[in-house]
Formats: structure tokens, sequence, C-alpha cells
């Protein structure tokens, strides 16, 4: 069950980052981005002493938010192409 909520959280997080930071990609993407970005906000967490990705709640998807928001910004430091 735990694998399934990694997933639906992962999703919606690399989503809504996908929109915030307005970077394009495909549900596939974004599900990949949210989860790796869930292990990024967890870790940034328990550094600064709080609590990281907890289950199918608010706070978990605010971690997942916070580390795929990260994510997507050091991905753009390296792929951003000049015109």
């Amino acid at each position: 069950m735990s694998i399934i909520v990694w997933i639906v959280i992962g999703g919606l997080a690399g989503w809504v980052a996908g929109i915030v930071m307005k970077s394009e990609g495909s549900i596939l993407r974004n599900v990949i981005i949210g989860i790796v970005g869930a292990f990024v906000g967890g870790f940034l967490m328990s550094i600064i002493g709080g609590q990281g990705f907890t289950g199918f709640n608010l706070w978990s998807f605010l971690v997942a938010f916070l580390g795929s928001v990260v994510l997507l910004a050091v991905m753009g430091l390296f792929t951003k192409r000049t015109a």
C-alpha cells in the first residue's frame, strides 16, 4: 500500500510543482519527479529537524512538493538553453 501512496502523492506533488515552476512534462515525468522529490524533501526536512514523508496526508504532500520544486529548480540550472 505504501508504494501506491508514494505514487499518488508523488504524482500530485510533481504535477503541482511542474505547474508552479512552469515545467513541461508528461504524467510519467511528473510522477517520477514527485517520487524523487519526496525523497529530496524528506532529506531536506531531516537536515532542519522536521519530519519527512509520513503517509497519505497534507504534510507528506508539502514535503514532496518542496522536494519536487527543489529538484525542478536544480534540473533547470543544468538544462537551460540559450537562444
